[in-house]
């Protein structure tokens, strides 16, 4: 099939790019084909955020959407700042927190519900959206540049034979490719080692932010409540902070989001999430809800010195695949967005002037003078600082750097981050054994009760799209040097440690797995390899 442009991932920065290209082409009176390839079932499917939504991106590319009904249903009426320990809570004062994280003008949003949305606006201006169709890699020239992508084929066994329903996966062409698949892409990490688009400084940090939608008791929700908490439960175990955001109809999300450079290889950011809601101030707001809905997806947290190169020959990279998250704030929805809108304008422009598959290098230059670029340099030290100084050192830094740059001191230095996540593991013998509680199933529960509310679904006859590389190294490396550390990290009991023939032995539970990418991201060993599963499968997220 052959299209103008395709597009990989149907999140808010691919649908921006969509919308967008196909409004320039229809203001110049131009046919464009534009296809949008998405890996889950429905678009929204995949799609999870915390989320409260800064709609600056949204007031460029749909000025008029509160009209045409985004689902921007409750806009953020106070934010609260706590510090916990074990039993107490502390508020930061709202003048003591610098204007870059409050959360004025937003909106707190289902991500799926707004994606799902995009997706309507994008159908209306004649984008084609197909849900279910899982890339596996691109198509490459006889140049070397890329021409397309193809998808994963259908219909094979766990034998690896075609099964009677095959069907194999099907090559789309484009003159040019837009690569939107969201944090720790699959195929975002093909094009970048294709194209040497990261060097050994640009290191990509990330953390993991496991969340809950609850229904509670009207007395206890306060509709367009913002709050995040620093401390307790990860304290000097890692970083990360809670966050809990008050929706219409009553419901809540809340989550937590653990950095993943920790040390010590038994903690849990899933019980560390568990223990959060045991928190006297959490449980009393919990008390009485109900649990209707968990996930969990991997963060990129790297910020300014970790965008890699952002074009390559035949396409570009967007929003999360390039890691364009604001730490400090939690946010990347709107970078996402303007990040597709850019690399539209880029690519109508090469197509007017008659050009494809070359390098649009405008783009990255676009992108660095826009919003995007100004708003993660001001922030560029914060994560940084919080690996090198530690939760509370790093914070203090955090606050004073934020500061200095609100009264408009810029700062002349940019830290490097040390090393990647996986680096950070240390032997499971120099560190403490963490142990965790029971569930309750009241508050508190386990993996597998959760991983129901996720609504993920593979289908059972197929290969394991987790595989290792090395099956040996996995003995002599992550069971005897770092105790399984992928039993622990693992948010959907993934990876099981089971006997056999009265040897410990790692059981691959594939069909759970809610493509999160935290063992892509944090296995020491660098030997869990992260295939393409047949689309259509994954989590179904819903009202997420």
């Amino acid at each position: 099939m052959e299209y103008d442009v395709v597009i990989v991932g149907a999140g808010p920065a691919g649908l921006s790019a969509a919308i967008r290209l196909k409004q320039l082409a229809l203001a110049a009176g131009q046919d464009l084909g534009v296809c949008v390839l998405e890996k889950g079932a429905q678009v929204g499917a995949h799609l999870l955020s915390g989320a409260v939504l800064d709609p600056i991106a949204l007031n460029e590319l749909i000025p008029d959407w509160q009209a045409r009904g985004a689902p921007l249903h409750t806009p953020v009426t106070h934010d609260r700042f706590l510090v916990l320990d074990e039993d107490l809570a502390w508020t930061i004062p709202h003048l003591l927190i610098p204007r870059i994280m409050r959360n004025d003008g937003n909106y707190i949003v289902s991500l799926g519900e707004f994606g799902a949305w995009l997706a309507t606006e994008a159908e209306a201006l004649g984008v084609e959206i197909y849900p279910g169709f899982a890339v596996a890699d691109a198509v490459y020239g006889d140049d070397g540049a890329v021409i397309g992508v193809v998808c994963g084929d259908m219909g094979i066994g766990k034998d690896g034979q075609p099964k009677a329903d095959y069907t194999p996966g099907i090559e789309i062409h484009a003159r040019y490719t837009l690569v939107a698949e969201g944090a720790r892409g699959s195929l975002t990490g093909k094009l970048e080692q294709q194209f040497g688009l990261r060097d050994q400084t640009q290191i990509q940090k990330f953390g993991l932010g496991i969340k809950e939608l609850w229904r509670i008791p009207g007395k206890q929700h306060e509709a367009g409540l913002v709050l995040h908490t620093l401390g307790w439960p990860l304290g000097g175990r890692a970083g990360g902070g809670a966050f809990i955001y008050h929706m219409g109809e009553d419901l809540v999300s809340i989550g937590l989001v653990t950095h993943l450079d920790y040390a010590n290889p038994t903690l849990e950011p899933y019980e560390e999430f568990q223990r959060l809601k045991r928190h006297p101030a959490i449980a009393a707001m919990l008390q009485g809800g109900e649990r209707i809905g968990y996930g969990a997806r991997a963060i990129t947290e790297g910020g300014w010195q970790s965008l890699p190169e952002l074009a390559f020959p035949g396409g570009v990279l967007l929003g999360c695949a390039a890691g364009m998250v604001n730490v400090p704030r939690i946010k990347g929805n709107h970078n996402a967005m303007k990040s597709g809108m850019l690399a539209a304008e880029s690519v109508f422009a090469a197509l007017a002037a008659g050009r494809a598959h070359d390098t649009l290098a405008d783009y990255g230059e676009r992108v660095v003078q826009s919003w995007i670029g100004r708003e993660l340099r001001q922030v560029r030290n914060i994560k940084p600082a919080l690996s090198r100084f530690g939760s509370f050192l790093g914070t203090l830094y955090a606050g004073a750097d934020l500061w200095l740059g609100q009264l408009g001191f810029k700062l002349p230095w940019t830290f490097k981050h040390g090393k990647p996540d996986y680096a950070s593991l240390k032997n499971a013998r120099e560190m403490p054994k963490l142990d965790y509680a029971l569930p309750d199933g009241v508050l508190t529960f386990d993996k597998a009760s959760s991983l129901q509310l996720s609504n993920t679904w593979h289908e059972s006859d197929q290969p394991s799209h987790l595989v290792l590389k090395r099956p040996e190294v996995y003995l002599t490396q992550n069971l005897d040097v770092y105790n399984a550390p992928e039993a622990h990290y693992c948010p959907a009991g993934v990876y099981e440690i089971v006997q056999r023939q009265g040897q410990r032995a790692l059981q691959i539970n594939a069909q759970n797995c809610l493509h999160c990418k935290t063992c892509d991201i944090k296995d020491p060993a660098r030997n869990i390899i992260w295939l393409v599963p047949e689309g259509g499968g994954g989590p179904g997220y819903q009202g997420m």
